[in-house]
């Protein structure tokens, strides 16, 4: 599945994990994507949307 919501443009992140001996190595964020059936111009379509988009309202559920 894409890392990708298809509403925000939110993707992952990249950054390090930090040690108590201040190592650092690399790592990611993956946002929490939804693949959910929305409506997208007054039809059904099924798109990949962040939780923040869902809880927020931006996306309209189909039934």
């Amino acid at each position: 599945m894409a890392c990708i919501c298809e509403v925000c443009g939110k993707g992952e992140m990249a950054g390090s994990n930090v040690s108590h001996s201040n190592r650092h190595t690399k790592r990611t964020w993956k946002p929490n994507i939804q693949r959910v059936r929305a409506l997208v111009g007054g039809s059904t379509k099924a798109i990949n949307v962040c939780t923040r988009c869902l809880r927020s309202g931006k996306v309209n559920r189909a039934i």
